[in-house]
């Protein structure tokens, strides 16, 4: 069974396989289609996290926030006890 029935999806992941088929796995289009199939992944994962999640505290919320936005030059930033 898939791990989705979206439609959109499952037409990117035939897509692809047939172009590893044809082309190999390091063809340009087969990288983008793989690096759009995980970050679909990514936002499936996530929205089921957050539809879970009891609601955030602001501070939660801030700490989130700061791990999704692009990282500044420099030294690395502490997102809290959790960061790994």
């Amino acid at each position: 069974m898939p791990l989705t029935d979206d439609p959109d999806v499952l037409s990117r992941r035939g897509r692809m396989n047939v172009l590893v088929r044809h082309r190999g796995a390091n063809d340009p289009e087969v990288v983008r289609l793989r690096n759009e199939a995980r970050e679909d992944a990514l936002v499936r994962h996530v929205r089921k996290v957050v539809d879970q999640a009891p609601p955030l505290s602001e501070q939660t919320r801030r700490r989130i926030v700061a791990l999704l936005a692009p990282a500044p030059a420099g030294p690395a930033v502490d997102h809290g006890p959790d960061a790994a």
